[in-house]
């Protein structure tokens, strides 16, 4: 796979509930971390006190990071009626040559900034509420 563009990482949300994605305009940067919590079932007999996994087990979460600036009047709408209705939406993000995922996700924390001297910007986390699917592009 060769490289890609990082501005061609999108990420989409269905404000509506009916399954139509609309970009986040303004993004500068995104990036998503999936994690899988381990439950440790080491016990006195296992194989020179070393810690055992159960295979599957533990929590699955996936978190979404996403900066940028203010472009776009419905989309920056948007997410700031999700962050404060607490409103557990579905989200995608498109990830070139690699594939889409899409979940149901919370705003967890939206951060807005800026300097006397340049523009507004916002920095936007997600946290999974629910399974997320992948779809190989």
């Amino acid at each position: 796979m060769a490289a890609q563009r990082g501005r061609d990482l999108l990420l989409k949300i269905d404000s509506t509930g009916t399954g139509s994605f609309q970009s986040v305009a303004g993004l500068r940067s995104n990036a998503i971390s999936f994690n899988a919590g381990a439950v440790d079932i080491t016990h006195q007999e296992s194989a020179g006190q070393w810690r055992e996994l159960l295979a599957g087990g533990g929590v699955k979460s996936a978190a979404v990071r996403g900066s940028g600036i203010f472009k776009d009047a419905a989309s920056d709408a948007t997410i700031r009626s999700c962050f404060f209705s607490g409103a557990v939406r579905a989200w995608q993000l498109a990830i070139p040559d690699f594939g889409v995922i899409q979940g149901l996700f919370q705003i967890a924390s939206l951060e807005i900034g800026g300097r006397h001297d340049g523009e507004v910007t916002f920095d936007l986390a997600l946290e999974s509420a629910g399974e997320i699917s992948f779809t190989a592009i």
